[in-house]
């Protein structure tokens, strides 16, 4: 099966600046910035999300390679320049002035990034980045951070899902046809195969990351023949130790013994037919009848193949029926998150350094929502973890402050949730990634993140991993984090008198 080296690099898809994959207010505001003379001053920034997708009770972080390698290509071309020269305010006159393109011009990237790795298991408000760095370059990564991390994020968890449910059968990515555009589909291959699914259709996925492909044929093959059985001879001649044929384009079962016919054919000549597909109609009573006249035709090792809008959801239910399905080929529910198009990350501020640079002023975004209310500080993400290796409890802390001795994590959406912290077992989950800039860390290959993914999950208690009312999993702010932002809310939350 033709594929690239493990390691392959994103750098061939992303070679080209793409500075521009941003929105226009992120070039404003570095404007602003710069106009104040704001530009240089020291910032931090967290990107996360306030609540797992799908209902569910947890995510597998994605997107952090091709974050990575944006972070490695930034800087403004030429044309990008004469693009931004060419925009024009309301009264006619350019939207930024020369001096201001120059600059951006001549911008080197120098942030500090850190971030939790691929495949890692998180929840909500854990920072998957913290980037410190110059205010404006800061601000300058919002877009594009979100758009690479939020999307990967959401499809590995999806199939980080189908995975659970799928068990030890099968499965492949078939939703090229279906994604959002060729970089939704490449982005959503590459996720899909990280969260758990064992292959994809998507041959330039396959090219660039090493992903096994995998297909078979569409019903235009069958139709393009006198009839199916010519159809199967055809395609059987062609791949004769590599088909799979689709049965349903008439009627499945009729198709299921045409294909046996073939089968018989095939073996007489060494070779075994390696499957069928179903791709329409009641899935679970076809795939019995299936099993049932390829078991006794003498072909107990030939899979069965399903295809036709599946998810999480529709496998678990056929499992519940008693489908004999090997292999599930999921498209259009797993690359567009179908039940959920949108992880919703955020990405806000958290600290600027003083303007005499005496220390850290800590920033707060309020909302009438405590579950909008930002957390202040220079974060990092604490797990505590069992002797085996079993998460218990994570912890949110100002890494820019000492720690207390007797810790106790409080929960940020409701402050009377508290748990005090005994486990002496833990681990920090954010990383460095860059420093003043520059690439430090030796970023992991899909497979290794994709093998980590899985060791995640498996680690996490069932009653986290259930998709119907999941248990919640432990998720605080160290206790003197929580008074200190409670604190700050009350400082800049303006008090109205009754």
């Amino acid at each position: 099966m033709p594929s690239a080296p493990e390691n392959a690099p994103l750098s061939s898809l992303y070679s080209s600046t793409l500075s521009l994959v941003t929105d226009l207010y992120q070039l404003t505001m570095s404007y602003g910035y710069w106009k104040q003379g704001m530009q240089d001053r020291e910032a931090v920034f967290h990107l996360y999300f306030r609540k797992p997708p799908f209902g569910g009770g947890y995510a597998v972080c994605a997107g952090l390679a091709y974050a990575a390698d944006w972070l490695n290509n930034l800087r403004f071309s030429p044309e990008d320049l004469t693009y931004l020269a060419s925009l024009r305010g309301a009264k006619g006159g350019p939207l930024f002035p020369a001096e201001f393109l120059t600059y951006l011009g001549e911008l080197k990237f120098t942030c500090d990034v850190d971030a939790i790795a691929e495949g890692t298991v998180v929840f909500a408000n854990e920072p998957l980045m913290r980037i410190k760095g110059p205010l404006l370059q800061a601000q300058l990564l919002e877009t594009a951070l979100l758009t690479l991390v939020n999307f990967q994020t959401l499809i590995a968890t999806k199939a980080a899902r189908i995975r659970e449910v799928a068990g030890d059968d099968q499965v492949f990515e078939f939703g090229l046809r279906r994604a959002q555009g060729f970089d939704g589909g490449l982005g959503a291959s590459r996720a899909a195969y990280l969260g758990g699914v064992d292959g994809t259709s998507n041959v330039l996925a396959g090219q660039q990351f090493g992903i096994p492909v995998r297909g078979t044929h569409a019903h235009s093959w069958v139709m393009s023949f006198g009839n199916e059985e010519e159809a199967f001879e055809a395609y059987a001649a062609a791949f004769p130790d590599d088909s799979v044929f689709l049965v349903d384009t008439y009627d499945t079962l009729e198709g299921v013994r045409r294909a046996i016919s073939v089968a018989r054919r095939m073996r007489e000549k060494g070779h075994e037919l390696g499957g069928i597909r179903l791709d329409s109609g009641d899935l679970a009573y076809l795939s019995r009848e299936a099993r049932a006249l390829l078991n006794e035709a003498g072909f107990p090792n030939t899979r069965i193949v399903a295809s036709n809008d599946l998810d999480e959801n529709l496998i678990t239910s056929l499992k519940q029926q008693g489908a004999r399905i090997d292999t599930w080929g999921i498209g259009t529910k797993l690359v567009t998150a179908y039940d959920q198009p949108a992880l919703g990350g955020v990405y806000k501020l958290a600290a600027l350094r003083k303007a005499d640079d005496s220390g850290w002023e800590y920033t707060v975004k309020i909302s009438e929502q405590l579950a909008k209310t930002s957390i202040p500080g220079i974060l990092q993400v604490r797990r505590y973890e069992t002797e085996k290796g079993q998460p218990r409890a994570d912890m949110l802390y100002n890494s820019a402050e000492p720690l207390p001795q007797d810790l106790t994590i409080v929960d940020p959406v409701d402050p009377t949730r508290r748990r005090p912290i005994r486990s002496t077992q833990f681990r920090e989950l954010l990383e460095p990634v860059f420093r003043t800039g520059e690439l430090v860390a030796a970023l992991p290959t899909l497979q290794q993140s994709r093998a980590h993914a899985q060791r995640e999950v498996a680690s996490l208690d069932p009653s986290i991993r259930r998709f119907l009312n999941p248990h919640v999993y432990p998720v605080g702010l160290e206790e003197s984090l929580n008074t200190f932002r409670t604190n700050l809310i009350l400082e800049k939350r303006p008090q109205r008198p009754a």
